[in-house]
Parts: C-alpha cells; structure tokens; sequence
C-alpha cells in the first residue's frame, strides 16, 4: 500500500512543479507581448498574434492539469482514508514511528 501512495505523492508533485513552470512561462510569455506592444513591424505582429493563441492553449492546459492534480490528491486522499478506517492500529504504528524519526532527526542539529 505504501508504493501506491508513495507513486500518487510522486505523480502530484511532479504535476505541482509542471503546473508551477506553466505559470511561469506563461507570466513571461505576457510580460513579452507587453513589451513589444508598441512594435509595429508585421514581422512581430504576426509572432505576438500566434504568441497570444499559444498562451491561450497554455491556460487551457494549465486549467486541465490543475483539475487533475486535484482530482488526484482528492483520491490519495480517500485512498488513504480508506486505509487508516481499514488498518487503524498499523496506521497508528506508522505514524508513531514517522513520529519518532522526525524527532531523531531534528534532534541532530
């Protein structure tokens, strides 16, 4: 069970720092055409133009990827509950010994 949760906690971070360097380029992507704004060469009219449909797609996909990073955690979440409801006294020990290692190692500093 703990390989399963360990891969749903992978696959939502990576899904976090997919969606994290989304924002960001989409962000310079915006500051870009801001910029540029007051070029009329037709040249760059016609990049900013397809540049304002890629960004378009990009929110799209951004929007796609943060429901189903939700959707993911909301079943890690139910999958874990599941779990703890089913196995309470291992779910105790594990959390015990999480408990106890955490403080063995805040204790080194």
């Amino acid at each position: 069970m703990s390989n399963i949760s360990e891969l749903a906690e992978s696959a939502v971070e990576t899904k976090e720092e997919l969606v994290v360097n989304l924002r960001r380029v989409i962000s310079d992507a915006e500051d870009l055409l801001a910029a540029t704004a007051g070029q009329t060469d037709s040249k760059i009219a016609e990049l900013r133009a397809r540049a304002r449909q890629n960004l378009s797609v990009a929110r799209d996909k951004l929007a796609e990827a943060d429901a189903a990073l939700r959707a993911s955690a909301r079943r890690a979440a139910t999958v874990t509950d599941e779990y703890v409801h089913d196995n309470p006294w291992s779910s105790i020990g594990a959390a015990a010994a999480l408990g106890m290692l955490i403080g063995v190692l805040l204790g080194r500093r």
